[in-house]
């Protein structure tokens, strides 16, 4: 059971970290250019750059981030916070994951072996994560 706990624990902390990171990013010129392809490509995420800048769906997308962050480093004081932020990371991991099938290019073929962007991939796990924090917190807020 410890180790279960520290499993969870290891992974909200590793998922809050990360969605920092690459929301705090969102807000540089250099990210926003670099997640335009697979945006512009995405039938979830298109539609934003009707209403905004290259920059600007960026900064939407770099705080989304950031508040989802927030949300789960609550989880551990609030479970409402938390399951709050683990259906946001659902939403964004399922959004992220997609780019799987809409990136024009995101597989190659390497000495025989389809392979594709892998930071695109390790988003698997971390929608696993928010999975696991939604039912963790449910159970606290039913409790």
């Amino acid at each position: 059971m410890k180790i279960t706990k520290a499993g969870y624990t290891l992974g909200v902390i590793a998922a809050t970290l990360v969605l920092l990171w690459i929301g705090a990013l969102k807000f540089t010129a250099g990210e926003a250019d670099a997640i335009k392809l697979y945006v512009s490509n995405s039938f979830f995420m298109s539609w934003l750059y009707k209403i905004g800048s290259v920059q600007q769906v960026s900064d939407l997308i770099g705080a989304f981030e950031i508040v989802t962050a927030l949300l789960l480093a609550a989880s551990f004081l609030n479970a409402k916070a938390g399951k709050i932020g683990g259906y946001l990371m659902v939403v964004i991991f399922c959004t992220t994951t997609s780019f799987l099938f809409t990136t024009p290019g995101i597989w190659k073929i390497m000495q025989g072996v389809p392979v594709t962007d892998f930071f695109v991939l390790k988003d698997l796990a971390y929608l696993a994560i928010g999975l696991q924090v939604i039912g963790n917190n449910s159970d606290q807020v039913q409790a």
